[in-house]
């Protein structure tokens, strides 16, 4: 395993920061601003995902884009860009057209069995399918509780208490418990 954790932000795209966006993450913002803090401690040992939707939806995807067509925009369209407040931080990026990233794209970057500290979107979507995945890989997986916005307040709490439940290889902690 990694000696150092790497920070994995998960999805911090305008599609889920714009409130304007059917998508919006609602605590976003606040989310963000966490990455924000976090990413210094990290240095060079941060990663940030974004999703884009993928060129032509096939099996379940064709009826989930059928649902939200207005998202079939290519991968280098506005909607799918990093919001500016976390843009900056952003050296070295992994995209994938499916909500859990835990991909070969990934794990050619952090390597099988890192110990991931992770953040971002959607808690009850993107970030929980990540995680489950990575841990169920090997991975040490600490989750930045306040780090992380839902689609709602009571689905990120659900997504949380999931995916504490896969203690030890999933922790949950706060921003100022990573820090500290």
């Amino acid at each position: 395993m990694t000696e150092r954790p790497l920070l994995l932000a998960i999805d911090l795209q305008r599609v889920f920061g714009d409130p304007s966006s059917a998508w919006c993450a609602p605590r976003y913002a606040a989310a963000a601003a966490n990455v924000v803090r976090l990413a210094p401690t990290f240095g060079e040992r941060v990663l940030f995902t974004r999703f884009v939707a993928p060129a032509a939806p096939t099996g379940a995807w064709a009826p989930y884009y059928e649902e939200f067509p207005w998202a079939l925009e290519p991968s280098d369209s506005p909607l799918y860009e990093l919001t500016d407040d976390v843009a900056a931080l952003a050296r070295r990026t992994v995209v994938a057209t499916t909500f859990g990233k835990w991909n070969e794209d990934l794990r050619a970057i952090v390597g099988e069995q890192p110990a991931l500290v992770v953040a971002g979107v959607a808690t009850d979507c993107c970030v929980i399918s990540t995680v489950l995945a990575a841990a169920d890989a090997g991975a040490a997986v600490t989750v930045v509780t306040d780090a992380c916005a839902g689609s709602t307040d009571d689905n990120h709490r659900k997504a949380l208490d999931v995916m504490s439940l896969y203690a030890p290889l999933v922790t949950l902690a706060t921003t100022d418990e990573v820090l500290g």
